[in-house]
């Protein structure tokens, strides 16, 4: 084991999940870290003890994590919203723009996680049409199809950053050229790449980012992030407002109906703090092991799990040009213990944590997974393969 590697062990013990499973499943539901439980039980402390006294510490430490979630994204603090998940912030995007009968939305929703098909399509009843983008062999979005789906009508793609199933990573910096040349806002689920890769939605020309926290950010369910581009910003109109949208938000004297300038304008009401305790400590834990080291630590785990499976004569995929930290597998023909269907359970028996999406075996580790882990998943096939 190499001294780098070695150095990613030290975080292994916040996570006890590991003492139990492999986990390879960080693109479904990851473990969330001791960190994290301790944050959540800070906070419960302080509600149960003191009750509201340290309310305005409360709101600080909100704002200390979206200044982490803004880093994290390369954003502006105050281009960032609190969301409930990723469907909640994408939904937000598809009802508060101003949409007009015959405009259009390019998606390819034969490949696209059902969170970033079902807003757009809800928007029929108003007279908006989604017009599809054919999806690539390996089952992703290239920039070409993208440009082949626009028209006139067009005023948004909507994309994953990385799509669920296949594992394929979208250009997004190229896409984000496209559509800005054309005119068209770029919508992303970004929810797949935030947490396993660096992401800059200003490099990618990116005007909306949704993704909660519970996947590669090692959050929890219940809260997540929904970036707005500041030039974007007023023309989002928040579907839901509430006493903390305003201006003059603390001030419960009076009814003073002013929006805020800025994302918070689409928080409506009381915070979930112990999501966001939580979030300011999977966001703080990212951090400090640094999105880059993060991001290349997934890329030599999938690269050792593609070499190790494809060595079993395994169907692997996406190739390594367009993933991210999805690998998916099925198992090669005639293998003793069946298909994908069937090495997905054997694995799940075997303690492996993992997903079985669209008829293939989907792993996906994190940057503390060691590479014995990644060998004896490899192992796992082989005995499955018979």
């Amino acid at each position: 084991m190499s001294e780098l590697a070695g150095s990613y062990d030290s975080y292994r013990a916040l996570f006890p999940v590991l003492q139990e499973q492999l986990y390879f499943n960080h693109a479904g539901v990851a473990p969330t870290s001791l960190r994290a439980v301790a944050a959540v039980r800070e906070w419960m402390e302080d509600l149960a003890q003191h009750g509201v006294k340290h309310e305005r510490r409360w709101e600080a430490r909100a704002e200390a994590v979206r200044a982490q979630a803004a880093r994290l994204l390369n954003a502006s603090p105050d281009e960032v919203a609190f969301v409930r998940n990723t469907s909640h912030g994408l939904g937000l995007v598809a009802e508060g723009l101003d949409w007009q009968p015959g405009d259009e939305v390019a998606v390819a929703t034969r490949v696209e996680y059902p969170s970033n098909v079902y807003p757009w399509l809800h928007l029929a009843s108003r007279g908006v049409r989604v017009r599809e983008v054919e999806p690539s062999a390996q089952g992703g979005v290239d920039v070409e199809a993208v440009a082949r789906a626009l028209t006139p009508r067009t005023r948004l793609v909507a994309v994953s950053s990385v799509q669920f199933a296949s594992g394929v990573r979208t250009d997004l910096p190229a896409l984000g050229a496209l559509c800005e040349r054309a005119g068209v806002l770029l919508c992303v689920d970004g929810i797949q790449s935030v947490g396993c890769v660096p992401v800059d939605v200003k490099g990618s020309r990116i005007h909306f980012l949704s993704a909660d926290s519970h996947k590669w950010m090692l959050g929890i369910s219940g809260v997540g992030l929904l970036y707005v581009d500041a030039a974007v910003l007023p023309r989002l109109r928040p579907v839901l407002v509430g006493w903390r949208s305003t201006t003059d938000a603390w001030n419960f004297n009076r009814a003073h109906f002013e929006l805020r300038p800025d994302a918070r304008k689409l928080e409506e009401g009381s915070a979930a703090y112990t999501g966001l305790y939580a979030l300011g400590a999977a966001l703080g834990l990212l951090e400090e092991v640094g999105m880059e080291r993060v991001g290349a630590r997934i890329r030599t785990l999938v690269d050792r799990l593609d070499a190790g499976l494809r060595a079993l004569g395994c169907e692997v995929g996406p190739t390594p040009e367009v993933r991210a930290g999805i690998l998916t597998v099925v198992p090669p023909a005639g293998s003793r213990g069946g298909g994908a269907g069937q090495l997905a359970a054997h694995l799940a028996a075997s303690g492996v944590s993992q997903a079985l999406r669209r008829e293939r075996v989907r792993l996906s580790p994190h940057f503390y997974t060691r590479e014995d882990e990644v060998d004896r998943v490899v192992a796992l096939v082989r005995a499955f393969r018979g």
